[in-house]
């Protein structure tokens, strides 16, 4: 099956899906550290070989940051050559001794990458508020460390999972203007998701040569048109990192505001898009996805419907049942919109017009039906005058069901 399935994010024209495998300059592996059950991959480690490599960096908005979250923000963000990222443990709220573990590591790393500690990020994954058994880990990390290889982002991908039911990876071939490079990227993340900037990590690679100011742009660009754009259950994470790294190993420089850029940022938006939208399709015992796109006056009142309406548990759980009742939707956005009465409503499910100006309006239901029983439903919502409405957003977001509830109320137990 291709990288690219959904119709919502097509693969663009100038990239090709590989499969596997990382871009020149990048090696990864990944070891059973125990941190997670014994003889299961839960500790890996990404190092890019170019000493001149280029970086940039997203983090979560949490109030609460995960010690790795901390040290990596203090490390060199613009000059990164490792992630040494585990699963099992979030070393969030953790204090002091949380910090120690995560500078640790990120010693440990640089020691084993031959680079220095500050040009190693450290991401965590799992639960909150239990102390890293450091001291076992670097044990397991010296005792065998992780054979890297160009192979190893399977490896990578599968040490930081939790409970994703499914590997989130992708190497794609780009052709640019002047000339081929490759773009790859593991990622996790099912539940707590409301990147706000879930628990999500995504770490990119490419072997295209970027400035340090040109990786920042693209990589804030794409990651507010892709994480930030989804939810599965509205909930912000102490953990949430996004790293993209260029070793620059290809030969291909990507200027600024050249063709190149431009051909280098559409094949990244539509890769974190897809990663995003796994994320969502994941959503810890979800059958549904959700699209909810919301055009209206103001761009702040469409943010607000649009979440309103993906975080919504009437909505959710209408999702995962596959029942087409949009007075669900129309109940999300009256209360999103409190005192904006009385309001010109439309709403479309899957192209099926359900109501006109707050009002309902004859539709097929067998059609009806039928639509909401695929597995990605779109809903259309319209706010005030449809001759006024240039604010635009969409928010993807899953359904809520059984699975959901099963998972996390059995998470420490």
């Amino acid at each position: 099956m291709s990288f690219f399935d959904s119709r919502w994010v097509p693969c663009p024209d100038h990239v090709r899906d590989l499969g596997a495998g990382l871009p020149a300059g990048f090696r990864a592996g990944a070891i059973a550290a125990a941190i997670k059950t014994p003889g299961v991959l839960d500790l890996g480690l990404l190092v890019c070989d170019a000493e001149d490599a280029v970086s940039a960096a997203r983090f979560t908005r949490s109030g609460v940051l995960a010690a790795p979250v901390v040290v990596t923000q203090r490390a060199r963000v613009h000059a990164l050559r490792a992630v040494i990222a585990n699963s099992a443990n979030a070393n969030a709220a953790t204090g002091d001794e949380g910090m120690a573990a995560a500078t640790t590591m990120q010693q440990v790393a640089g020691a084993q990458a031959g680079i220095d500690a500050d040009q190693v990020a450290v991401a965590s994954t799992g639960v909150i508020g239990v102390q890293l058994q450091i001291g076992s880990l670097v044990d397991a990390l010296e005792r065998d460390p992780p054979q890297l290889t160009a192979a190893g982002d399977a490896e990578f991908n599968q040490a930081i999972m939790t409970t994703d039911a499914f590997a989130k990876r992708a190497s794609l071939e780009v052709a640019l203007p002047s000339g081929t490079v490759r773009l790859s990227a593991q990622a996790k993340g099912a539940g707590m998701i409301e990147p706000g900037f879930a628990t999500m990590l995504c770490f990119v690679q490419t072997d295209a040569a970027l400035a340090p100011e040109t990786a920042d742009l693209l990589l804030g660009v794409c990651v507010k048109r892709s994480f930030d754009r989804i939810s599965v259950d509205g909930q912000l994470s102490t953990n949430d990192t996004a790293i993209l790294m260029c070793s620059g190993a290809s030969g291909v420089r990507v200027a600024p505001e050249s063709e190149d850029e431009v051909a280098f940022g559409v094949a990244l938006d539509a890769l974190l898009r897809m990663l995003a939208l796994l994320m969502v399709r994941d959503g810890e015992g979800a059958r549904r996805v959700g699209r909810v796109v919301v055009r209206g006056a103001g761009q702040d009142e469409v943010e607000r419907c649009a979440r309103a309406v993906a975080n919504s548990p009437l909505v959710k759980t209408a999702l995962h049942g596959a029942d087409p009742n949009w007075g669900r939707i129309a109940q999300a956005v009256g209360m999103a919109m409190a005192h904006s009465h009385p309001l010109a409503l439309d709403i479309d499910i899957e192209g099926i017009a359900v109501c006109r100006d707050g009002a309902a309006v004859p539709y097929d239901a067998q059609a009806l039906d039928a639509a909401a029983a695929g597995g990605e439903i779109e809903y259309e919502i319209g706010l005030g005058s449809d001759t006024v409405r240039p604010a635009e957003t969409e928010v993807f977001f899953s359904d809520l069901g059984h699975g959901y509830v099963t998972i996390n109320a059995d998470y420490t137990t």
